[in-house]
């Protein structure tokens, strides 16, 4: 018999508890299931299934952004190239995984679709302070991200980016409001309307309400060091980021993701940013970025082509890998680190509210030829 390594042995055994939860929750609810209950499925101690995971919530919200990043390709190829066709084909993917019905049957070969994963988690958000502001913070985040793909597909593009975070909002409103109803009254919800309202908010267009600046201190240095990237996986194409390359990194913690938007609306189109979400509180929060991402880049990446995704990366840094290789070895919830990379060297790095901004600023302002 093959020998595994520790690694392979705390991989094994961390599946086998997602296996196990996964049944306890599909089966009794967030609230009737117990880690007792998830020991006894998985053939484990109590404490054996909390040396893997801090307690039920943290269980909870990695079965669910397992499930997420899981969920297989929608059937067919939409990719539309217009704004409206675009959020018809986004909405209609959001919206395939609604309930039908208000009699669940729970079984133990529940697939990702089944409403008892779900139906608990809006109702855990509004009752945890915790986990409600750093998901308001991945709802903006998911609005900038369909609001970049908007513009990418829109004509004229000169539109402020803002506009479009406009209509990205209405949508994602329309969608949670649906999916809410679709829990607790499925025979009053009609998907293809909603679909039908998605569509027409491109017809509208977006009016977005200037948000006064948001205050920045940060301080930036000029530097020349040594540029090792980690190995990562941008959440946003669910593949290997690509990091070798000059660009932005912005580091951000859970309370600090929309701060992003500020560097996006002055950054180059087209060089790399990268967003590397970082948290004293991983256990939780870690999975719980990775579900909202996947769950809105499953529809973007369905809806828009590939070239209208954003060029921006989404790293969920629960390790601090990335964090540390750009030099910040302590990061919390309300971080905000950025460096830029240039020819294989970190040439300046900002720390602070706004670092984000304060490096794309120092970049577009540069008077070098090679950033005309």
């Amino acid at each position: 018999m093959v020998r595994l390594t520790r690694a392979q042995q705390q991989d094994a055994t961390r599946r086998k508890v997602l296996a196990a939860a996964k049944s306890e929750f599909a089966q009794r609810g967030f609230r009737g299931a117990t880690v007792d209950g998830i020991a006894e499925r998985a053939d484990m101690t109590r404490g054996a299934v909390y040396s893997n995971f801090p307690g039920k919530r943290a269980l909870y919200l990695a079965v669910l952004a397992h499930e997420a990043e899981q969920a297989p390709a929608p059937a067919g190829g939409a990719k539309s190239d217009t704004p409206a066709a675009a959020l018809g084909a986004f909405a209609s993917t959001w919206l395939e995984q609604l309930p039908q019905s208000s009699q669940y049957e729970y079984g133990e070969d529940e697939q990702f679709t089944s409403p008892a994963l779900s139906v608990d988690f809006v109702p855990e958000v509004l009752m945890s302070e915790q986990i409600r502001r750093p998901f308001a913070q991945l709802l903006a985040l998911d609005a900038l991200l369909l609001a970049v793909s908007l513009r990418a597909i829109s004509q004229p593009t000169s539109a402020p980016l803002e506009s479009f975070v406009a209509s990205a909002e209405s949508v994602l409103t329309i969608l949670y409001g649906t999916t809410q109803l679709s829990y607790v009254a499925p025979e009053f919800t009609d998907p293809a309307r909603a679909i039908a309202l998605c569509e027409q908010v491109a017809l509208l267009g977006g009016v977005k309400t200037p948000s006064p600046p948001s205050p920045t201190d940060a301080r930036v240095t000029r530097v020349d060091e040594p540029w090792e990237p980690p190995s990562c996986i941008d959440r946003i194409r669910a593949d290997s980021a690509r990091l070798d390359g000059d660009g932005l990194i912005a580091v951000v913690g859970m309370h600090r993701i929309a701060t992003i938007e500020a560097a996006l609306s002055i950054w180059p189109e087209h060089t790399d940013i990268t967003l590397a979400l970082v948290s004293d509180r991983p256990a939780e929060l870690a999975p719980l970025a990775r579900l909202a991402i996947a769950d809105i880049c499953r529809s973007l990446r369905h809806a828009f082509p590939a070239a209208a995704l954003p060029r921006l990366q989404v790293i969920v840094d629960d390790a601090g890998t990335l964090a540390a290789a750009c030099g910040f070895d302590r990061v919390d919830d309300n971080s905000e680190f950025a460096v830029l990379i240039e020819n294989g060297r970190i040439t300046t790095r900002a720390e602070g509210r706004g670092a984000g901004k304060a490096a794309a600023t120092e970049y577009a302002s540069s008077s070098a030829p090679d950033r005309a």
